[in-house]
């Protein structure tokens, strides 16, 4: 495959170096310093859920050491709300905007997370990181913490079962007397990695070799197109999870759905009250909106009846 160099534009909104955790997992930090750094990549995209998904990731990432969150959002601007929020979670992160390509956003299906990862892999080797670990972790997954120790000693590519993934409920590698000989998945496509994105770690001095690192706009193929990119060979897969036998990672995504609305007139969002305040940061979040003219009058209760919030708030 003729791969061409990542030409993406990268566009930081806020980042931190400093870690302010003191302790993680009863031990301080100190305790941590010659771990190398894994570079967690998180691609996140507008929507009710975002904020709650990637509050929930957080809070499992602060348990682990040495960790820098690389969140790529799809959208033009940055996004303040979301760069306070990582902010106060105290641990080292980069916040960038990457958004998808317009040529791309009418595809069915889209190439969603492609330009976010490929914004990260730009934002490592413009700082010619080689000492670390890339991997790629969405923010709708559910990670034991093992997962962290586990890929923190990958040397080249290494490999693990991810849970809950299409028809069978897992991908992973097949493993025979210690090594990666096949795959177990269930839609191979012509795919010579059929693996999902959550499934592996990459070395970061190892992918420096390959000038060419990408990962092609190409729906399914993102995983395989990469791992193609940096020379992966069956003998250079490092299985992890005991062989492959334990599902460290989780595919459990969230079902979306549409923005909420409360119809409230705007006079009532006054300081009579705290919803004026909760509403205002819900919609920073992105969670709800309010209208005046859209949908059911708000109602409250107040002893078991409904009553219009006119009556409870003027």
């Amino acid at each position: 495959m003729n791969f061409r160099p990542l030409n993406e534009t990268v566009h930081i909104c806020s980042e931190s170096y400093e870690d302010r955790r003191q302790f993680m997992q009863d031990k301080p930090q100190s305790d941590y310093g010659q771990l190398p750094v894994i570079y967690f990549v998180t691609p996140t995209y507008p929507r009710r859920e975002q904020i709650p998904e990637l509050t929930r990731l957080a809070h499992t990432l602060l348990h682990v050491p040495r960790l820098h969150w690389l969140v790529a959002d799809d959208q033009e601007k940055c996004n303040d709300f979301m760069d306070t929020l990582l902010y106060r979670f105290g641990m080292p992160f980069t916040h960038m905007v990457s958004p998808m390509p317009s040529k791309f956003r009418n595809e069915k299906p889209a190439p969603r997370g492609v330009a976010n990862r490929r914004a990260a892999l730009q934002w490592i080797r413009q700082h010619n990181f080689t000492n670390g670990i890339l991997y790629f972790g969405d923010d709708d997954n559910t990670y034991d913490l093992r997962l962290f120790s586990e890929i923190r000693k990958t040397q080249r590519v290494s490999m693990f079962p991810v849970g809950l993934i299409a028809d069978y409920g897992v991908s992973g590698p097949v493993v025979r007397k210690g090594k990666v000989v096949a795959f177990l998945d269930s839609w191979v496509a012509g795919r010579r990695w059929p693996v999902d994105m959550a499934g592996f770690a990459v070395n970061l001095e190892y992918m420096a070799q390959y000038p060419y690192v990408n990962m092609p706009y190409k729906p399914g193929y993102e995983e395989d197109l990469f791992l193609r990119s940096i020379g992966l060979q069956m003998n250079l897969i490092e299985p992890r999870g005991n062989n492959c036998t334990e599902i460290l990672v989780w595919h459990t995504q969230t079902k979306s759905k549409k923005l909420g609305m409360v119809r409230l007139e705007s006079k009532y969002l006054d300081d009579r009250s705290n919803l004026g305040a909760l509403l205002h940061n819900l919609k920073l979040m992105g969670v709800t909106s309010t209208t005046e003219s859209e949908g059911r009058n708000a109602l409250i209760s107040k002893n078991g009846r409904e009553k219009p919030h006119s009556k409870i708030l003027s």
